[in-house]
């Protein structure tokens, strides 16, 4: 049974920077396409990267195009979001997800895509 762990939120500074880890378990047989989505205190889940099943292919939100780089080590099956120059907008439960469809090898931006979630991790960015 495949799972997902999020670690590495906390509280940064606008301008500051955090790095997320994701830690997967149980994939013995494929390697997913992972991806972060994040929900803001009163919003909707929101797509922020995903990633390929070898690392040569990402997606952005405009959000965070050039601000978030999402990175994987798959032989510590271990997915990363660095986060630089953050924004109070930043502020949210991020939450990482193994994608378990048919397609699961290639990045995909909606939630419905990814069947295995973390139960996240927050990241608080004061002004």
């Amino acid at each position: 049974q495949v799972q997902v762990v999020e670690s590495g939120g906390g509280l940064a500074q606008a301008g500051g920077s955090l790095r997320l880890s994701c830690a997967a378990s149980g994939l013995t047989a494929i390697t997913p396409a992972m991806g972060w989505f994040r929900q803001a205190p009163g919003k909707e889940l929101e797509f922020v990267a995903t990633i390929n099943w070898k690392g040569s292919s990402t997606v952005y939100a405009d959000s965070v195009k050039e601000r978030f780089t999402i990175s994987r080590d798959n032989a510590k099956n271990t997915v990363y979001l660095q986060m630089n120059s953050l924004k109070p907008e930043d502020t949210a439960v991020y939450y990482c997800a193994a994608r378990t469809d048919d397609n699961y090898f290639n990045t995909a931006t909606e939630s419905s895509n990814f069947g295995v979630w973390g139960l996240g991790t927050k990241v608080t960015v004061s002004s």
